[in-house]
Order: structure tokens, then C-alpha cells, then sequence
């Protein structure tokens, strides 16, 4: 007899196993959002070349103080197919002819230009800082967002080998505990670094956590509730998944600040809310397992009772 079928022969969906499933539910609302917090904490800006400004020798040298910013960037940065200053260039020098209506200028490409030797200015209406702006991570460096993305996954699929493996070992109680206490300080680093490097160590190991809280949390539910029930709870799951992704976009509205919307995410775990969490289901587990031994007792003993050859005979 399975212990799906015994959960069945002692009374199935009771009061426990509904506790249990909405007690490890309550956390997938947070960790939701450290799947696709990057979406907004490194979004990617309106962005070009610091302009470096050089007077000397220019018969333009009274009017740059009266230059409106569209007609400097004219003159200091090179213009793409959309007529919108190019993202990873600038010119070596200042072209103030194109400030003449009535010069000529034959060929643009001809012009002579460099990398952004002193930086980016970043269109700050919308996100007023990103790990993008924060690191600069554009042009010949764009590459790392992706990185930092591809990183956070690998810590997923290392959770899930490393956790699941001590889950199975030790069982699933004191790793998803672990899993809880990691995700709190883990994703609360995350919003201090002072590096990418560290940023993206502290985002292998959130991510890391969770897996582990994803895939324990799932299991632990599953495995107590019956086969009948087994279905909703997953669905349950799913829509707090959900419902925690459609939660970080006003969270992420509401905080433009990169920093400030990692520290939120991670700071839910360390409510006390979280901690008596992590207690009541370190107690509760074992409660549960001798309820239930006790109700599988009974009910063996009674069965014992009722067939016992003779029983019929003695009533």
C-alpha cells in the first residue's frame, strides 16, 4: 500500500495538509520575482558618448556656451540611420561645420571617430539606475546583461542537483529551511554590491535558493495530499508564481532604482513573518508524520480486529 493510499484510508485532504500546502505556498509569491527581476533591474536605457568639449582654436569658441544640447550632440557624436546619436561613438573632434546651414558636407563616414573614451550619459526618465548605467554595461560590454541572466539560471539548475540530492539524503525539512535563510541573505546582498563580479555571485546564489524552495516546497505539498488533490495543489503553485510576477511590475513601476527594488525583494525574507514560517514548519512536519502514524495505527489495529478469525464468534 502506498502512502498515498494510506493518506486516503485515514481521511485524506484534512485540516493539516491544507495548513501545510498554504504555509509553504506564501514564499513563491516573493521568489517569483527574482526569475525575471533583471528584466527591470537591468534595463537597458537611451544611451551615448560623453561629450568632451574642446574650444581651443574654433571660430565657435563664444557660441558653446549658447548651444542647446541637441546642437552639441550634432557636433560631437555621429548620427545612426534614425537620425538619433550612435550609442558607441563619437567624433575625435568637434565638427562645428555642421552647425552652418549652408556648408556642405560630402560624406559623413569620412568623418573620424572613436569609442566612448569617457563614459555614457544614460535617458534616466524612466529607470533612474540599472546595473546597465551602474557598470556601464553597453556597447563592447553588453554582452555581460546576457551573462548575468545566463549565471543566475546556472545557480537554478545547481540548486535543484545540490538541494535535490540532500532533500533525498536528509530530507526535505532542513534544506528548504537552509533554502530560506540563503534566498534572505543572498538576495539582500545583491542590492549592496559594489561589483558585477559580486553581483553576479550573489545572483548564482539566490538562484540557488530558489530552486531549492521551488523544488522542495512543490514536493513536501504534493507528497501530503491525496492522489484526487494533487492537481490543485500544483495549480495552486502555479498561479502564486504568477501572481508574484504580476506583482513585481508594480513594485518595479513604483521603484526605478535598481538597489532599492533588489533590497525589497530580498528584504521579505527577513520579516519575522518568514521566521515563524521556517519554525512552524519545522514543527509541524513531524506533528503531522505522528498524526498520521497514529490515525494508520488505529485503523490497522481495527482492521486486525475485524478479521480476526473467531471475531464473529466472540461478538
Amino acid at each position: 500500500m502506498s502512502f498515498a493510499e494510506l493518506l486516503d484510508h485515514v481521511g485524506g485532504m484534512g485540516r493539516f495538509q491544507i495548513i501545510y500546502a498554504i504555509l509553504l505556498a506564501i514564499p513563491v509569491f516573493i521568489i517569483a520575482s527574482h526569475n525575471l527581476l533583471q528584466n527591470f533591474t537591468a534595463a537597458t536605457s537611451e544611451h551615448h558618448c560623453q561629450v568632451h568639449i574642446n574650444i581651443n582654436n574654433t571660430p565657435y569658441t563664444n557660441l558653446t556656451g549658447k548651444l542647446a544640447a541637441k546642437d552639441l550632440l550634432r557636433v560631437s557624436i555621429p548620427m545612426d540611420s534614425n537620425l538619433q546619436p550612435e550609442k558607441c561613438h563619437r567624433f575625435v573632434t568637434m565638427q562645428w561645420q555642421l552647425l552652418d546651414s549652408n556648408a556642405t558636407i560630402t560624406n559623413l563616414t569620412e568623418l573620424e571617430t572613436e569609442p566612448c573614451a569617457d563614459g555614457w550619459v544614460y535617458d534616466k526618465s524612466i529607470f533612474t539606475s540599472t546595473i546597465i548605467t551602474e557598470w556601464d554595461l553597453v556597447c563592447d560590454s553588453r554582452q555581460l546583461k546576457q551573462m548575468a541572466q545566463s549565471i543566475y539560471m546556472a545557480g537554478v539548475l545547481a540548486g535543484g542537483i545540490i538541494f535535490g540530492g540532500l532533500s533525498d539524503r536528509f530530507g526535505r525539512r532542513s534544506p528548504l529551511i537552509w533554502c530560506y535563510l540563503q534566498m534572505a541573505v543572498t538576495g539582500t546582498s545583491t542590492a549592496f554590491s559594489l561589483s558585477f563580479t559580486a553581483y553576479c555571485i550573489f545572483r548564482f546564489l539566490t538562484g540557488m535558493a530558489f530552486s531549492g524552495i521551488v523544488m522542495n516546497g512543490v514536493s513536501l505539498s504534493v507528497e501530503w495530499t491525496p492522489t484526487r488533490t494533487r492537481a490543485i495543489v500544483v495549480t495552486m503553485y502555479g498561479y502564486c508564481i504568477t501572481i508574484g510576477q504580476f506583482i513585481l511590475a508594480g513594485v518595479a513601476y513604483a521603484i526605478p532604482n535598481w538597489r532599492w527594488l533588489q533590497l525589497v525583494s530580498g528584504l521579505g525574507y527577513h520579516h519575522p513573518s518568514f521566521l515563524t514560517h521556517g519554525k512552524v514548519q519545522y514543527h509541524l512536519l513531524p506533528l503531522g508524520s505522528l498524526l498520521v502514524g497514529m490515525e494508520l495505527q488505529v485503523a490497522v489495529t481495527l482492521g486486525c480486529h475485524q478479521g480476526a478469525p473467531g471475531s464473529r464468534g466472540r461478538r
